[in-house]
């Protein structure tokens, strides 16, 4: 086995045994699943209603009522879950002291950051994975569209996958895990305030360029179906420059 899959198996470990992932991951399952559960009886509900009105048969929208509103809710959920679940992989090290055995053993900072990066998207992977129960279920007693859905699920693992990098970053920065944490998600927030700051300047160059760097946005037009290179293009530059720059300060203490 090569180095990086030696501490990417290290890492996996680490959280298979930690009470904080499997809190956060029956937290993140408990709200995806109740959402759903709320979208669902508000969409039989209205469909009851239309059908008392029309007098016929009417088939709802679920793409529309019940996974657009989960997907948007459960990326405002991720904002505060992903930082708690990346916390410990920098900052941890440094606390531990064990970041210089790290630094002087022959691996790479590049194999570190990423086996540390990779094992938290694994994780995430995972519980995502556990949330497509939902509609495979739904799909066994009515139909909808799957396009929607996949854009929807792309939407969620592109942001995810952003907010674990700058977890990385923000563990990078500090050797106290709530620090850390804290630093995440203000870095996140700071991205999400882009957004609103470009909504008010509206269709000018400052506020069209703020309005892009905002993650808002990218991962609106996913979730409506709609797949465009440039979302795509956008989470995936923020992911690798966010390494990046954990690479760059956590190489620094190398010196």
């Amino acid at each position: 086995m090569s180095p990086f899959h030696i501490l990417l198996a290290k890492e996996l470990r680490c959280f298979l045994v930690s009470p904080v992932f499997y809190v956060i991951g029956a937290v993140f399952l408990f709200i995806a699943g109740f959402l759903a559960h709320l979208m669902v009886v508000n969409a039989g509900q209205q469909a009851i209603r239309m059908m008392q009105l029309q007098n016929t048969f009417v088939q709802v929208n679920l793409n529309d009522l019940v996974f657009r509103p989960v997907f948007n809710s459960l990326g405002v959920v991720l904002m505060f879950l992903l930082p708690i679940l990346t916390m410990r992989l920098l900052a941890e090290e440094r606390k531990l002291h064990t970041m210089e055995l790290l630094l002087t053993s022959p691996i790479g900072m590049n194999e570190i950051i990423s086996a540390k990066f990779m094992s938290v998207l694994l994780i995430y992977c995972g519980l995502l994975a556990l949330t497509a129960l939902t509609p495979v279920l739904l799909s066994l007693y009515t139909e909808f569209h799957w396009h929607p859905l996949v854009t929807g699920y792309l939407a969620l693992l592109l942001q995810g996958g952003l907010f674990l990098a700058l977890g990385v970053l923000g563990s990078a920065l500090t050797e106290n895990q709530i620090i850390a944490a804290f630093i995440s998600f203000g870095l996140i927030v700071v991205l999400w305030m882009l957004g609103g700051f470009g909504t008010l300047l509206g269709e000018t160059s400052l506020g069209t360029t703020l309005s892009y760097l905002s993650f808002s946005e990218h991962y609106d037009r996913l979730i409506r179906g709609l797949l465009d290179i440039k979302d795509v293009v956008y989470y995936l530059s923020g992911i690798v420059l966010s390494l990046f720059i954990a690479h760059r300060i956590a190489d620094s203490h190398r010196w």
